[in-house]
């Protein structure tokens, strides 16, 4: 099972794309673990974790949480604009799948 863990400003918005990755993951019969925290949880919320992704809007931070997943082996992306302003839970779920693939 993959684990994919979500981090934005507030965790609101982003549980809206869980969902939606969730739907999009079991058309697909992926198995997956996937939640939505604050960025501010990061840190705490990587434990056995495949990819994180970052909320756009907290994109700026990517140097430093990159930093942080690194030194753990985690993947780490922003989501595209794009795709979060959407909801698309079927794109965002297939940019994780590529991500952890590297």
């Amino acid at each position: 099972m993959m684990k994919i863990r979500l981090f934005c400003a507030a965790g609101m918005s982003t549980s809206i794309l869980v969902d939606k990755m969730k739907i999009a993951a079991k058309e697909k019969n992926i198995e997956v673990d996937i939640e939505a925290f604050p960025e501010s949880q990061l840190a705490k919320c990587l434990e056995n974790v495949d990819v994180a992704l970052l909320g756009p809007q907290v994109g700026y931070k990517l140097p430093k949480v990159k930093v942080i997943c690194q030194a753990k082996g985690i993947p780490v992306e922003v989501i595209p604009m794009v795709d979060y302003g959407m909801m698309n839970g079927a794109k965002v779920l297939e940019f994780a799948l590529k991500l952890s693939a590297k």
